[in-house]
């Protein structure tokens, strides 16, 4: 059915499209020659790939040893017969090459189908524009050396290359490839060192003698046979094909004849099957012509007729190129065949080859091959390792690498996991401290430091218990370290700084100190089990509550003070109304002193009310009635639980309390709104700034506080110490250790972004997997635990929580209120006095003023009197000359008696007198009783 409806667009279109089409090869025999011209005739008979209608026709040439006359030809026997395509070939052996013939027919985008050239030169699109090949170039093999590294679990290699071309494609192709592969799985492959030489050696001793010193023992080799055959000879010398290395070649160096035993190399399967790939180039060229000719938007013109009209571009021939870079051969002579960007075959198939010596003969013998599992529809490798012969006849594979026994260890200073000390002249580290100097310092070269701490303990044991020695250094920059982008040609690099730093350009073994475990720096290092478990949190300085003068009045609030207030005062006044209108009140009662005791007035019940308030003594104004003291003793119950009351929550203020944290962790909304007076920080750098880089949720919290970051965790806590930061985000195990040296710090809310302190490595390290079997066995043994009891806890922790239960002694910030009031009262006091005196200053006159007046009255009144007294006797001496008196005696006595008893008694017997005492002296007021009186001018 496919085949009718090719045809019939082949029919609809003839009239279109051309139906004769030309072949052309360049081949390299003559027997490759005839059989490219049957491969044709048998084509034109394959209905599946040539429709009805069209012919294909074949035009060979031998490829001449001048590449001049290799390009004349093509235009005199190829491109004056309008080829639409050239097969080319070469001689394995010897100088040609194909270049010519691609370029002559690139120039007019004529497609080249190689089926023998691996150069990688050929790979370049801006020189041999229209040329393809059945066969991979030389650098693919990398490919297949990635695979061979991750099955025999080879993580760390050195690359050893020419300088040409396919040296440096294979190395590229190398890269690429270990790269992806580190994406998809976790086995990550290490170039530990680059080694390019320039071709024709003559020795390789110097290079040689820098591998020896370096830990890969597993070497990937491009080089020519003569070039190999230097390296294989200089290498036999140093002994390094001996047991314990391991190399993997290319398929050029396997032809060397000192090539040594137990080397492992690659062969291209059907490389030199030049009639194979003749067959699947033919194929996939019709292919290709089969879908342009089915295609209704391209019209296929014919092909150039000379080399002298340079002047047009053959447009067919660009998107015949593309058409056949996107065929696929499945079932192909060669195997599956298919193309990739560049035009190189891809899914071409090798079979793993192991040099073995057999009596007197070296052969290649197959342990392995590299193909195309058609069932996955992918590339697979299978080795039989018990076939394979390592370098010393081995048959166990080598390690691949030797472990260093004496390391470079950093430090960083980071209390309490790392103490640093500086040494004074002629002085020595104590036996619990380690020597560690700066490491590449430019500055203080003269100064010597000594390292104690957790991480020092830790790494002693690790030395003593996985047997390495080491030397021991502090970071050079007093950093972590983070990476930068470096723009180098363009191209953005992450280079790393600080301890990170020295690691990944592997100028340090390894980092002992409290390095968090964070993705960014694990893609460039490799990191040990967690010797300690931890997060980030906050530390802050306990917030202090301001001891106020009126700090006593705390207990109760405002309208609780006043109420008493009032009560003390209304209490007073009800209890003088009761006890002046009770019935029992009003009465004076006798003492036993023979006094009496005065009535409660309002002063005294005031008196009273405060008395039994503040539980004074009451001697004397007390309530008498029976009303008035149920009132009373009503008040003191009040005034019992008051002042109770009062007392135990004075305590609770001024004793017990204990100030909580400001901050209640990462989600406080003052963090993540971070007002202007809320600062907040980390360290630059860190691995918690890396934290709040990579959390969207933190990105507003993170650009506020990336301004007030700091240098160092040291600066930062200082601050936090005396006030100028208020909140620093830290690994919670640095934190928790100073909020125990210091009761004054604390640290806020729950752990957040959880992980844990490693042991940092190169990357591909041997001690690595020595280094976590060690930690996890430290952590059952208790070793890790009695390191915190040691360094972090250190027994602060209890001191802390008794600091926290136990009462804060009071002082005068405390109580000042208190004093100042019993202050303000001796002042009132003694205000008051001033002011009685005063009063009483002006009382004691106002009283003499009065006594003045009094006595003023008193012998005015005595003088009228006295007038009075002479006209009342001029007026008796008449009446009684008037009724005939004459007795001067008599006259005396009368009014003697009458100056000494009255008028009742002046005139005894004489009734009309004593009787008439009222009408005749009616208006004289006497004054005393015995009021003196002048009477000497009455007697006669």
């Amino acid at each position: 059915m496919k085949s009718l409806l090719t045809s019939l667009f082949i029919i609809l279109y003839a009239e279109a499209n051309p139906n004769v089409f030309n072949i052309g090869g360049v081949l390299s025999t003559n027997d490759s020659k005839l059989y490219f011209k049957d491969t044709i005739a048998h084509l034109n008979f394959d209905s599946q790939y040539v429709p009805k209608g069209i012919t294909y026709y074949d035009t060979a040439i031998l490829m001449d040893p001048n590449p001049i006359k290799t390009a004349l030809n093509v235009c005199r026997y190829l491109i004056s017969s309008r080829v639409y395509a050239v097969v080319v070939s070469h001689p394995l052996t010897g100088d040609l090459s194909p270049a010519a013939v691609s370029y002559t027919s690139g120039f007019y985008h004529i497609p080249v189908i190689g089926i023998s050239s691996r150069d990688s030169a050929f790979s370049d699109k801006n020189i041999h524009v229209s040329f393809l090949r059945t066969v991979p170039p030389y650098s693919h093999q990398a490919d297949v050396w990635v695979e061979l590294l991750k099955y025999f679990n080879y993580k760390k290699v050195i690359f050893i290359h020419s300088s040409d071309t396919d040296g440096r494609a294979i190395l590229g192709r190398f890269q690429t490839t270990s790269q992806i592969l580190e994406d998809d799985v976790e086995i990550k492959i290490q170039v530990e060192s680059v080694i390019e030489f320039e071709a024709g050696l003559e020795s390789f001793e110097n290079q040689l003698q820098d591998m020896k010193n370096a830990q890969a023992r597993v070497y990937l080799l491009y080089a020519g046979k003569r070039d190999a055959q230097v390296i294989f000879r200089d290498a036999a010398n140093m002994n390094m094909t001996d047991a314990g290395y391991a190399w993997i070649t290319t398929e050029q160096a396997l032809s060397a004849e000192n090539v040594p035993e137990g080397i492992l190399g690659l062969k291209l399967v059907n490389a030199t099957n030049e009639k194979a790939h003749i067959r699947d180039s033919i194929y996939i060229l019709a292919s290709a012509l089969r879908d342009m000719n089915i295609n209704k938007t391209i019209q296929i013109t014919e092909a150039p007729k000379d080399c002298d009209n340079s002047g047009s571009i053959w447009e067919t021939g660009k998107e015949l190129f593309q058409f056949i870079r996107k065929q696929v051969l499945l079932n192909g002579e060669t195997g599956k065949l298919a193309f990739d960007d560049q035009g190189d075959r891809i899914n071409a198939e090798y079979n793993v080859v192991n040099i073995q010596r057999k009596k007197k003969s070296v052969a290649e013998v197959i342990v392995g091959q590299h193909f195309f599992n058609r069932t996955l529809s992918k590339m697979m490798l299978g080795v039989d390792e018990k076939k394979i012969i390592w370098p010393g006849r081995q048959t166990v594979k080598p390690e691949g690498f030797m472990i260093p026994t004496h390391l470079t260890v950093l430090t960083i200073e980071e209390k309490p996991f790392v103490y640093v000390r500086k040494l004074n002249e002629g002085e020595t580290c104590s036996p619990e401290e380690i020597f560690c100097p700066h490491f590449n310092a430019t500055r203080e070269l003269d100064a010597k430091y000594c390292c104690r701490g957790y991480c020092m303990d830790l790494l002693k044991e690790l030395s003593r218990k996985i047997n390495f020695t080491f030397s021991l250094a502090l970071s050079p920059d007093g950093q972590f370290g983070h990476y930068i982008i470096k723009n180098h040609s363009g191209l953005g690099k992450k280079e790393w700084t600080g301890l990170i730093g020295e690691l990944v350009t592997e100028k340090a073994d390894m980092i002992v100190a409290p390095l968090t475990i964070n993705p960014e720096r694990a893609e460039f290092i490799e990191f040990s089990k967690p010797f300690k478990y931890q997060g980030i949190t906050i530390l802050e300085k306990k917030p202090s509550r301001s001891s106020t003068l009126v700090s006593f009045l705390q207990p109760f609030s405002n309208t609780l003070w006043i109420l008493v207030m009032v009560s003390v005062h209304v209490v007073a006044l009800v209890l003088y109304l009761l006890d002046r209108f009770s019935p029992f009140g009003r009465f004076k009662l006798a003492n036993t002193d023979g006094t009496e005791e005065d009535a409660l007035n309002l002063s005294s019940a005031i008196w009273f009310a405060w008395g039994v308030l503040l539980n004074s003594g009451i001697g004397e104004g007390t309530p008498r009635s029976f009303s008035a003291r149920v009132l009373g003793m009503v008040w003191a119950g009040f005034a019992m639980i008051i002042v109770a009351s009062y007392t135990a929550n004075l305590a609770a203020f001024l004793v017990l309390e204990r100030p909580k944290t400001k901050l209640t962790g990462i989600n406080d909304a003052r963090l993540r709104n971070t007002m202007e007076n809320l600062t907040c920080a980390t360290v630059k750098g860190s691995s918690v700034d890396m934290y709040f880089r990579r959390q969207v949720e933190l990105s507003n919290m993170y650009r506020t506080m990336e301004a007030n970051n700091y240098d160092t965790a040291e600066q930062a806590i200082n601050d936090v110490k005396t006030g100028k930061l208020m909140a620093f985000i830290w690994d919670s195990s640095r934190l928790e250790f100073e909020a125990a040296q210091d009761c004054e710090l604390v640290t806020a809310g729950e752990l957040f972004g959880r992980s844990g302190y490693g042991i940092g490595l190169q990357k591909g390290s041997p001690w690595a997997d020595e280094v976590t079997l060690a930690i996890l066995d430290f952590h059952e043994s208790g070793f890790m635990e009695s390191l915190d009891n040691r360094w972090i806890f250190q027994g602060n922790i209890q001191l802390c929580e008794q600091f926290e239960k136990t009462p804060n002694t009071l002082g005068l910030k405390n109580m000042a209120g208190v004093f100042i009031l019993v202050a303000a009262g001796i002042v009132g006091g003694i205000g008051l006095i001033v002011i009685e005196m005063a009063y009483k200053k002006h009382q004691i006159k106002k009283q003499k003023r009065m006594e003045l007046a009094r006595h003023a009255a008193d012998k005015w009144r005595g003088t009228v009197e006295k007038r009075k007294s002479l006209r009342m006797s001029t007026a008796t001496q008449r009446r009684i000359k008037s009724n005939g008196v004459n007795d001067t005696a008599t006259i005396s006595l009368v009014v003697d008696k009458y100056a000494r008893y009255g008028p009742e008694r002046a005139w005894p017997g004489d009734s009309d007198i004593r009787h008439r005492r009222i009408e005749d002296l009616g208006a004289l007021q006497l004054g005393p009783r015995y009021f003196p009186v002048d009477v000497s001018h009455l007697v006669v």
